[in-house]
């Protein structure tokens, strides 16, 4: 079994593949060759995924953050980040 600290790695490897093969077969459909295609269109996927688990997961964050509201609370009534 893999560690839990490794969830975010295995979250985007999988998540990718999952993605890339359903927007592969929604786009051209169960073509021959399609396990290559989706394997190209995978690796790429990777490569995106990838950095957002690491290098740029502080990004990530700051943009849910602005997209998503924060639950309220009685320490911060308004429900706004950081106006406690």
């Amino acid at each position: 079994m893999i560690p839990q600290r490794y969830a975010g790695y295995v979250f985007a490897f999988i998540m990718s593949g999952v993605m890339s093969l359903f927007i592969s077969l929604i786009n051209i459909g169960a073509v021959d060759g399609i396990v290559g295609i989706w394997l190209r269109a995978w690796a790429l996927a990777f490569t995106v995924a990838f950095p957002t688990v690491t290098a740029v997961s502080p990004l990530v964050r700051r943009l849910v953050v602005i997209c998503v509201e924060a639950p309220k609370s009685e320490a911060n009534p308004g429900g706004v980040p950081g106006s406690n």
